[in-house]
């Protein structure tokens, strides 16, 4: 079964291009063009292993769609990264704190993209099979962050 990368952006070129370069690197992409239409779209779609997210977009930015896929949606487990223009240190530090995995620059290179979501996606796999007592011990820590600046 192919993972699927849920990916969030108001640009239609930007969500057409990573969707391209992800459905080349073998994942399904589920599309969404802001905030509001992501959480729809996380909602219908069960199983997403990852979600690529801008920050700037209308109806409801990327910050609060973390926020409220995280609490409402109670889906942790799910990681989120922020695919964005905009790397300041104190709106990184914003998206950590509601929860996101890490955080990518467009413009962004397609090999370190594609990079960046096979470590995350397998990652989560692995974490949500030692959390099911599939692999590794029970009371071992869950593995450490991924830490991506493309």
């Amino acid at each position: 079964m192919k993972a699927s990368v849920l990916v969030i952006d108001d640009s239609v070129t930007v969500r057409q291009q990573v969707a391209a370069i992800l459905v080349a690197a073998g994942y399904d992409v589920i599309e969404a063009g802001d905030g509001l239409a992501g959480l729809e779209a996380a909602g219908a779609h069960a199983g997403i292993s990852m979600i690529l997210c801008d920050v700037n977009m209308p109806r409801m930015d990327g910050i609060e769609f973390l926020e409220k896929f995280k609490g409402e949606h109670r889906a942790p487990s799910v990681p989120v990264v922020m695919l964005t223009t905009n790397g300041t240190p104190d709106l990184i530090a914003q998206a950590k704190r509601a929860g996101a995995r890490g955080w990518i620059v467009k413009p962004f290179q397609a090999d370190l993209l594609v990079g960046a979501v096979r470590r995350i996606v397998g990652d989560a796999a692995r974490n949500s099979a030692a959390q099911n007592g599939i692999l590794g011990n029970p009371g071992q820590p869950p593995l450490p962050a991924t830490k991506l600046n493309g």
